[in-house]
């Protein structure tokens, strides 16, 4: 029941799934903002933790003799010295950070949900907490990359949105999880369009009936269940509460771009790798977003504003991804090795995955279904280099005007 006074009686409580160093990081901040702002959040923050095993070196402040190096549970470290070890190391946790080894009881009551996992495990864990969610919780993707199949192409924020029936904007920029766990200054993007059952006026009273869009323009299939009014909104402003942080500067918008920027990063480190200097990698950074810009005006026509590419999701993420981003980095150690991105991500990667790699051959699969490959040279070319079957040195004939139409 709502409060006569028209203040809320409850407040929101914050889950992060996902644990590793942006999610863990994401948690940090977050955490921190959930403290700061009492009124609107409960204070503890869950993070759910994929369960590993460690063992804590002799020389690691968290050594203890009495456990030698018997394996401990990654949770029960992160818990007890507020400390990701394995995926974070040496960065202080605030307690309020709760490390959660059961994913459907990290997100019982949340009625926020921040997703922050590779993409290609997503399905998955949606599958494991639908139906164990609140019905009005709304999420936030921290997730770069894009759902594919030869005939749709989706945004990660929708697939989440249409699997859970839930709303979930998105948060992308020019970011590193390190220099932002080390509070080193930086901005996002969140776009989140507010579900119009979610918006209210001077009164308190929700617009209801005004049907809501998915990203594409068009009415969503989800048939959305109102955050209840004994809750604070949720909306730009509580969002810009969450997340701004004095190191970490937030930006709302009400659209959203796609996670494409991964693939230009590995053309731009298969080029640096290849000995190439910063004018040929700014020339592919150009190519590649004149792409991104076409790919998002022709499948995403009716939302994505143009205004977005000079937020930090668009020009600033484009340039920070091509130049010190991991799917750059590892992407310029394989050529510069000899060797293929998959095998530098099986040995340097910590069992995690370059985001680039996935998305890649999804979109290149989507687009040859579509008969576009022509239009989108560079995005193509970027699936043959991963592959082995195009060569980098062969890159500057995308520029030479045959056959796009850009």
């Amino acid at each position: 029941m709502a409060n006569p006074s028209g203040t809320p009686q409850r407040k929101h409580k914050v889950t992060v799934v996902g644990s590793g160093n942006w999610g863990t990081t994401v948690a940090k901040l977050v955490a921190e903002n959930t403290k700061a702002h009492p009124d609107v959040f409960e204070e503890d923050v869950q993070m759910w933790v994929y369960e590993e095993n460690v063992v804590l070196p002799a020389d690691s402040p968290h050594y203890d003799a009495a456990v030698g190096d018997k394996p401990q549970k990654l949770t029960s470290i992160i818990n007890t010295y507020h400390e990701n070890v394995k995926y974070l190391p040496k960065i202080a946790l605030p307690p309020n950070v709760v490390a959660n080894p059961s994913l459907v009881d990290a997100v019982k009551d949340a009625s926020v949900l921040i997703f922050n996992l590779p993409h290609e495990f997503i399905g998955n864990v949606c599958r494991q907490i639908k139906g164990h969610i609140l019905p009005y919780a709304r999420g936030i993707s921290c997730i770069k990359g894009v759902t594919v199949t030869d005939d749709k192409i989706e945004l990660i924020c929708d697939y989440i949105g249409e699997t859970l029936d839930i709303y979930c904007g998105a948060l992308s920029g020019a970011n590193i999880a390190n220099e932002i766990a080390n509070e080193l200054w930086c901005e996002t993007t969140i776009a989140y369009n507010t579900p119009p059952c979610d918006q209210r006026d001077a009164n308190g009273t929700t617009n209801g009936d005004q049907a809501h869009l998915d990203s594409r323009g068009q009415i969503a299939q989800v048939q959305l269940t109102p955050l209840p009014l004994e809750f604070p909104p949720l909306d730009h402003e509580e969002l810009h509460k969450l997340f701004d942080r004095p190191y970490f500067t937030v930006s709302m918008v009400s659209d959203v771009v796609g996670a494409l920027k991964n693939i230009v990063a590995i053309a731009c480190g298969f080029i640096e790798g290849h000995g190439w200097n910063m004018t040929a990698k700014t020339a592919v950074m150009r190519r590649g977003m004149l792409e991104t810009i076409e790919f998002a005006r022709q499948f995403f026509p009716e939302t994505i504003s143009e205004r977005t590419f000079w937020e930090s999701a668009g020009w600033s993420d484009m340039i920070v991804s091509c130049t010190s981003a991991r799917n750059w980095r590892y992407s310029k150690m394989a050529a510069e090795r000899g060797v293929s991105i998959m095998e530098v991500e099986r040995t340097e990667l910590n069992g995690q995955k370059l985001q680039g790699i996935s998305t890649s051959k999804e979109v290149s699969s989507f687009l040859r279904a579509q008969g576009l490959e022509k239009n989108y040279p560079l995005f193509m070319s970027v699936e043959g280099m991963v592959d082995g079957k195009f060569k980098v040195e062969d890159i500057s004939r995308l520029f030479t005007g045959g056959g796009s139409k850009l």
